[in-house]
């Protein structure tokens, strides 16, 4: 459990400062590929095989991630291109040892880690001497964090997980285009190209389970 606390709490670091360093869709996309490091990751640590497809999506979005970074050299971008690479394989090593510890109580873990994030920030700066509309803004992202992080799990638990992995497959367009209409922010060429491989390998992947979950729903209908 502490060992989840602390990962949990270092990944968070990375998610947060990654946004400061790079562009939202560069973090957004990156992100994106936490399934396929989880499946790389888990057949080294735990060596649970993984799909020939699974390979070829992974190795597909490596491409175009490569192609983000690579464009990061000599802009300032690099740093947080590599936050948010740490950041993503962190996400992928939490969930695999959320599943190898089955028996450990990952909501406590993540209430720890949270509280961890709270006294290394109480160091780094005083965390209660926010402006009003500073503490408005937190409040807001805490909310809007929490009610995405339910609907997830409860729409999850309602539908098939192909299909699951189908619609948060969606949450990189989104948060591309929220990006350019609050923040006017327009990503250069290298990290839109590099974004649509990586969101073909993405999409390509979970439509083809979403198909296969499909075409087997009759069958099983009928037996």
């Amino acid at each position: 459990g502490w060992l989840l606390a602390v990962e949990g709490a270092l990944a968070s670091i990375a998610f947060i400062s990654a946004f400061k360093f790079t562009f939202v869709a560069n973090v957004a996309v990156i992100y994106a590929t936490s399934p396929f490091i989880a499946a790389v990751l888990a057949w080294m640590l735990v060596r649970e095989p993984f799909r020939l497809q699974t390979m070829v999506a992974a190795a597909v979005s490596l491409c175009g991630v490569a192609i983000m970074v690579w464009s990061g050299f000599g802009t300032g971008n690099l740093f947080g291109d590599g936050l948010a690479l740490l950041m993503t394989a962190g996400s992928a090593l939490y969930m695999i040892m959320v599943r190898a510890f089955r028996d450990t109580p990952a909501v406590w873990a993540g209430a720890v880690s949270a509280f961890l994030l709270f006294i290394l920030g109480w160091f780094v700066t005083d965390p209660l001497a926010v402006s009003a509309r500073d503490a408005v803004l937190l409040a807001t992202f805490g909310a809007s964090f929490a009610l995405a992080s339910i609907l997830w799990t409860e729409g999850s638990r309602l539908i098939p997980a192909p299909e699951s992995g189908l619609l948060g497959s969606a949450e990189v367009p989104f948060a591309i285009l929220f990006a350019f209409l609050f923040l006017a922010e327009i990503p250069p060429v290298a990290s839109l190209v590099g974004g649509a491989i990586v969101l073909c390998a993405v999409f390509a992947h979970a439509g083809r389970d979403w198909l296969m979950a499909r075409s087997q729903r009759p069958a099983s209908n009928i037996s």
